[in-house]
């Protein structure tokens, strides 16, 4: 999009050396608006034009959720999953066992939050490629209208 916009911008201007009288100057009436100040151009693609370098990455985002940074946890909340009756071996196994699978569960949802984390941003991504991908079909479209008002003329 970015490559389609900056070709775009260097036709814009051969169309306007084209559009000159004599090659000297441009006439009044013929004179065309720059596509560069409308404001959906600047809303989309910013003022400077090539915004690709403003948006670099420069690490990796910790883990946060509700607004808290996630930490690590071992175990129950409490003290146990199961309450004690016999205290003997098999509660052990029990307790580990519900240990496993409550950090497995707790590791699910630390995936799926990432995984909606990751779906949120690739949609804003896909909104502005289809922002830019508008923007450029209209600066086409006025392009070749003014291409054809040359060649009809």
């Amino acid at each position: 999009m970015d490559q389609i916009n900056k070709d775009m911008r260097e036709a814009e201007k051969t169309l306007t050396e084209l559009n000159k009288c004599c090659g000297l100057c441009v006439c009044p009436c013929n004179r065309t608006k720059n596509f560069e100040s409308g404001k959906a151009y600047k809303a989309t693609w910013g003022d400077g034009g090539d915004n690709a370098s403003s948006n670099v990455v420069s690490k990796q985002p910790g883990r946060v959720t509700n607004g808290q940074p996630q930490q690590a946890t071992t175990g129950a909340a409490g003290g146990g999953y199961i309450k004690r009756i016999t205290n003997d071996a098999r509660e052990d196994e029990m307790e580990e066992n519900l240990t496993q699978v409550g950090s497995i569960l707790g590791n699910l949802k630390n995936m799926a939050l990432d995984m909606g984390n990751e779906i949120e941003a690739q949609n804003q991504q896909i909104q502005r490629i289809s922002e830019k991908a508008d923007t450029n079909k209209d600066r086409i479209d006025i392009a070749n209208a003014r291409a054809k008002k040359l060649i009809d003329s």
